[in-house]
């Protein structure tokens, strides 16, 4: 007999007890998805739905501003989960050591996480402003030409996930000090008595040792990049023409638009994108860990 029948053999929980969890799931998650499956094979207007198959999907991957927007999801998420590793990480080995006002710095870090998302948007908006923003008008006092953050496309998108940055790295940076909490102070004095450099001990000890930390923070930015929408939405609606559209951004102009099974099929391939690209890389970065 298998540990597993055991375990549940000795379980003091009928199985009626998760009935009310299974249907709470159910009618939240279970018949929602479904229904968008189903919606995102028809040709739908809220009162009325015909079946044609796969062309929702055919007709998205055609049009290229469609698949503008899917690239602009992929760079969105990799560059603000990048940064937000890098900088979340140097940040907490920062704040984790002896320095003048740690709490104060700590708070301030973190504060944008508690700001609303569009507040953030619509200031930064104003002070990116190419004539009139205080970010170019700093610049010019030091003789640098300030560029159209918001009304460049080769800027656009890649200044939002700046914002992006300045408003989620104080999370990524919690997480890392809760990872860099949890190491031992016996690994440094060792390593210390045996004249490793503090570039050696980061390298060698906390890297390696805040692996789970990391593994959370890449996971849950990732994930954060590439459902984003209400940032760039405040920031530039997409613009300027479709330099900054993300998948979610094109989903919502196309329920504007009342392309509802089309907008539905870009539901569907958001979540099967993130389950694509989450579901082995967690798997991947646990199995590494394990075997470390």
């Amino acid at each position: 007999m298998t540990e597993t029948r055991l375990r549940s053999r000795k379980s003091p929980y009928p199985l009626w007890f998760f009935l009310p969890a299974a249907a709470v799931y159910g009618v939240l998650f279970v018949v929602p998805t479904v229904s968008s499956l189903w919606f995102s094979l028809t040709r739908w207007d809220l009162s009325s739905a015909e079946f044609i198959g796969l062309e929702n999907f055919r007709q998205f991957f055609s049009e290229p501003f469609l698949v503008k927007g899917l690239v602009n999801t992929l760079i969105y998420a990799l560059t603000t989960s990048g940064l937000k590793t890098i900088c979340g990480l140097l940040l907490a080995v920062l704040l984790t050591g002896n320095i003048f006002a740690r709490g104060f710095l700590r708070t301030l870090v973190f504060f944008p996480v508690l700001v609303s998302t569009i507040g953030i948007g619509i200031t930064f908006t104003v002070m990116m402003h190419p004539t009139k923003g205080i970010i170019n008008a700093m610049l010019e006092t030091l003789a640098i030409p300030g560029p159209g953050w918001l009304t460049n496309p080769a800027l656009a998108l890649f200044s939002v996930a700046l914002v992006d940055l300045w408003k989620g790295v104080g999370l990524a940076t919690l997480i890392f000090i809760a990872g860099l909490a949890a190491i031992s102070p016996d690994y440094y004095e060792a390593a210390r008595i045996d004249g490793a450099t503090r570039f050696q001990q980061f390298w060698r000890i906390t890297l390696p040792l805040v692996r789970p930390a990391t593994i959370t923070v890449i996971t849950l930015s990732l994930i954060g990049g590439l459902r984003s929408f209400d940032l760039i939405w405040a920031m530039t609606r997409g613009g300027p023409g479709f330099s900054s559209d993300v998948i979610a951004s094109v989903i919502y102009k196309q329920y504007q638009a009342g392309f509802y099974g089309l907008s539905t099929a870009g539901n569907v391939i958001l979540f099967a994108l993130i389950a694509i690209i989450i579901l082995p890389l967690t798997v991947w970065l646990n199995r590494r860990e394990v075997e470390q």
